[in-house]
């Protein structure tokens, strides 16, 4: 009897050739500077500090470029659906190189912020298009093994990206590092210009309108909630979060009145359509991972009394145990994709209450392995959850629904963020806190997060049981 392209496992040879080596190297290229990025400018932030001030700032180089990433993912399926990947994708490096280079000549830290809200545009543009280039650049059977090369990728970007930072503040300057990754956008840039220079625009019977205002609805929700999440008090918190959250409804109800323009998947929070059951899952397990990436170094320093360091690559773990997962499975046959999303997201719940007793009491390699635990969970689930959701999609959908998933994703960091941090907050923490009141933080936090995977759960469920269309 033959086999179906379902059974098939698919070998990596028959991605590393001629014919999607190139595309494969571009998508890589594009996923490397959002995620190398953020983690290189981390290990940067003390010595520009030290350099031109706004110690107070420092939270803001991450929100900045989180409201940037969100807006660029939002549209960039869009743009993609209008213009095709050529365009959008040599703007998003441009944008980010142009934000490098403002960073870089910064005189003081309210420019250095300017240049993250454009690299924020640019690399979450660009990750977004890498989603939507495996859909438009490979076919179906190869998707897990392209993913499973950006995971990897993804994963060892975690160790590359501090280390590249590290370096150049201490034998170079932290201008250089900037400088070192708008000079990558640059050339990325044009590759893209050339070797996407004979792809065909698609065909769109009219001009769609941008989408400004929705966006801006969209922005100023992910603003309200990260600003909840860094000017922490529980009054304040709750309001801005109210606010982040009103300002969402009416981008998502906006966005439901579209038909051709729209930036989701229609009714993406409705949990009896399959495909805005992934979104959900997706938004409520990226949730969970926020409390510990947010105040799993922090507390392993204070509570474990370890170098910064140590505590940045304990949560380094998770990124390492996405990509080796993601890398070691695949090539699972699709039939399979279902059976690898429910045990991905049932690991990644496991590691909440493993995290609950090991970040308080240690030992520190415990917490790594639970990160590992995590991290491995989402390995074993985020390819099969894209490759599933572009097969349940009709065709005309799937651009858009290769964008949402990262932008779904980026929302709920910033949710969670807002989330954890007004449960930190009631529970003591600050810069005066006792051990006990941060032992409290640390048990509490993890098990905060166990509602949001609840509710992923049932999420899961409701997407892997839908059938495919024949």
């Amino acid at each position: 009897m033959d086999q179906s392209p379902k059974d098939e496992a698919v070998r990596w040879r028959e991605i590393l050739n001629r014919k999607y080596g190139v595309s494969l190297a571009l998508v890589c290229l594009g996923i490397w500077l959002h995620a190398a990025d953020s983690l290189l400018v981390a290990t940067m932030v003390p010595a520009i500090v030290a350099d031109i001030g706004g110690a107070e700032l420092i939270s803001w180089t991450v929100a900045l470029y989180g409201i940037g990433s969100i807006v660029a993912g939002a549209s960039s399926g869009l743009l993609a659906v209008q213009y095709g990947l050529r365009g959008p994708m040599s703007l998003a490096a441009l944008l980010f190189a142009f934000g490098c280079a403002v960073s870089a000549l910064a005189p003081e830290m309210w420019v250095v912020l300017v240049g993250r809200l454009f690299q924020g545009l640019g690399g979450g543009g660009l990750m977004a298009l890498a989603f939507v280039s495996v859909s438009a650049l490979f076919p179906r059977r190869l998707t897990a093994r392209v993913m499973g090369a950006i995971a990897t990728l993804w994963g060892t970007s975690a160790f590359i990206g501090p280390l590249v930072g590290g370096l150049f503040v201490e034998y170079g300057t932290w201008q250089g590092g900037f400088w070192f990754f708008a000079i990558q956008a640059v050339l990325m840039a044009i590759w893209v210009l050339v070797t996407l220079r004979k792809s065909k625009k698609p065909d769109v019977a009219e001009r769609i309108r941008f989408p400004f205002w929705r966006l801006l609805w969209l922005s100023l929700g992910v603003f309200f909630i990260a600003y909840g999440g860094i000017e922490v008090s529980i009054l304040q918190t709750s309001l801005f979060v109210l606010l982040g959250i009103g300002a969402l409804t009416v981008f998502l109800f906006l966005d439901g009145r579209k038909d051709q323009s729209r930036l989701l998947p229609p009714a993406p929070l409705n949990l009896m359509r399959p495909l805005s059951a992934a979104l959900v899952l997706v938004l409520s397990f990226s949730i969970t991972t926020v409390a510990i990436t947010v105040y799993g170094p922090y507390l392993i320093t204070i509570i474990h009394q370890q170098p910064p360091i140590v505590g940045g690559y304990v949560m380094a773990c998770m990124s390492i145990g996405w990509a080796f997962v993601a890398f070691l499975i695949s090539g699972v046959p699709e039939r399979h994709d279902g059976k690898m999303i429910i045990i991905g997201m049932l690991m990644v719940t496991a590691s909440l209450p493993g995290y609950a007793y090991s970040l308080p009491y240690g030992p520190v390699w415990l917490i790594a392995i639970f990160a590992a635990l995590q991290g491995g969970g989402f390995g074993a689930a985020w390819t099969f959850i894209l490759r599933r959701a572009i097969t349940l999609a009709p065709r005309s959908e799937h651009e858009r629904v290769s964008a949402a998933i990262p932008t779904l994703q980026r929302l709920g960091y910033a949710i969670g963020a807002a989330y954890v941090g007004i449960l930190a907050n009631a529970a003591g923490i600050s810069d005066a806190a006792d051990s006990s009141s941060l032992t409290l933080v640390a048990g509490l936090l993890p098990l905060a997060c166990l509602p949001a995977a609840a509710i992923g759960l049932v999420a899961t469920v409701q997407f892997v049981r839908a059938r495919a269309p024949e």
